[in-house]
């Protein structure tokens, strides 16, 4: 079974488990649920730089990453950086994540957050809206068409932004749809870890001009990015390369004044 797949079981569980602990009323209720969001996509279309700086604590591809960065300052020095947007992971038995990582951002910055989630159920959208997100993750390899749909409109009805992730052109031609908002590619291939920016490269031309392109993953240097912005991409996702050093805020404040 690939990764993907057995993520999928696990989030099933997970969602199921919680929807029986706490009603969708409870996360109605919480302050953040009725915030004015913030999108990420019209600030990615006036931006320069449109980076999109990630917290990620681990993954599965490269276990730990940093178990000692502190969520509160890393939002805050990422939005003193020029990120464009902030990317939290959610999800804790594959990527260290929690949902009060999200709030705790929330608290500390006023970029737009997006959710990094497996997101198979609506019910994870009421939640990212309650904890501050003002975007949402689809992500093509895991939901069919009628789902792609069924989620993204329901997201555009809490004014969530939704980014949808593909792989290939299979799952990039099944997603094309109004509600989204950005068409992110994914330079990771998630059977064998390899990332290649070339994935990028190729799926652009296919995405409608409508979209906000974004890439995702692998993006490691400024010429990489000149590189892409030949190609139409706005927006990239970059964690790791932050990550992975002892003041995320500070690297990427490195990073985005070379660009």
């Amino acid at each position: 079974m690939d990764i993907l797949k057995k993520i999928v079981v696990d989030k099933r569980k997970e969602v199921n488990f919680k929807k029986e602990l706490i009603p969708i009323q409870a996360f109605e209720m919480m302050p953040f649920f009725d915030r004015k969001t913030v999108s990420l996509s019209k600030k990615l279309k006036k931006s320069n730089t449109g980076i999109i700086a990630e917290f990620k604590r681990k993954s599965p591809s490269k276990s730990m990453i940093n178990e000692t960065a502190n969520i509160e300052d890393v939002a805050l020095g990422y939005e003193e950086a020029g990120a464009s947007g902030m990317s939290v992971l959610t999800d804790e038995k594959y990527f260290g994540g929690t949902m009060d990582d999200l709030l705790l951002a929330r608290e500390n910055c006023n970029l737009p957050l997006l959710r990094k989630e497996f997101i198979i159920d609506e019910y994870q959208i009421i939640e990212a809206k309650a904890i501050g997100a003002d975007v949402i993750l689809l992500i093509a390899a895991i939901l069919t068409r009628g789902e792609i749909k069924q989620f993204s409109e329901f997201a555009k009805s809490l004014n969530l932004d939704v980014l949808l992730e593909v792989h290939n052109e299979e799952e990039l031609q099944k997603s094309i749809m109004p509600s989204l908002d950005m068409l992110g590619v994914n330079n990771r291939n998630l059977k064998t870890f390899e990332v290649s920016l070339e994935t990028s490269k190729s799926l652009s031309q296919s995405i409608p001009n409508d979209f906000v392109k974004v890439s995702e993953s692998g993006i490691s240097n400024i010429e990489a990015i000149k590189e892409l912005k030949l190609y139409g991409y706005q927006g990239f996702l970059i964690g790791e390369n932050f990550m992975k050093t002892d003041n995320p805020g500070a690297s990427a404040k490195d990073f985005i004044s070379l660009l």
